[in-house]
């Protein structure tokens, strides 16, 4: 029954694995996860990646990434924790509210393009950096 939401849908999906949990997103999802560090406005990546697909169709992970802005930091509900044990007068109370970030999915897509508008980003420099400016091109010969 599933297979035919996933077909009629045709965004491309995902399988991310993080907190100890795997959620199945899509761009534009909203999800909740364990605590991850950053601040609101924040993009992370989402490296592991168990499956992906197109519709119908499953893709291989290989060089896949998934790009999330964080939204916010928030707590769950409170958890009461009480322990008692009878006719010892042994009562403890005690609460736990869990840390939680929520993430917005923006992008499924390789990380390869990624990495190339940084690898072009870093080759500019490296181009800037490499031609010497007149008064240093005779420093360092003179140290040599």
């Amino acid at each position: 029954m599933e297979s035919d939401t996933l077909e009629m849908t045709g965004a491309m999906f995902a399988v991310v694995r993080t907190g100890g949990k795997q959620y199945r997103v899509a761009a534009g999802d909203r999800i909740v996860v364990e605590k991850l560090a950053g601040e609101a406005g924040e993009t992370i990546t989402l490296g592991d990646i168990l499956l992906a697909g197109d519709g119908g169709d499953l893709q291989s992970v290989e060089g896949l990434t998934v790009s999330a802005e964080i939204v916010a930091q928030a707590k769950a509900e409170k958890v009461i924790v009480f322990k008692k044990r009878r006719r010892h007068n042994y009562r403890r109370r005690n609460g736990h509210r869990q840390q939680h970030t929520i993430l917005k999915i923006t992008a499924i897509g390789a990380a390869e393009a990624a990495k190339k508008s940084t690898k072009k980003a870093a080759a500019k420099k490296a181009d800037t950096a490499a031609t010497p400016v007149s008064g240093e091109a005779d420093a360092p010969a003179a140290q040599a």
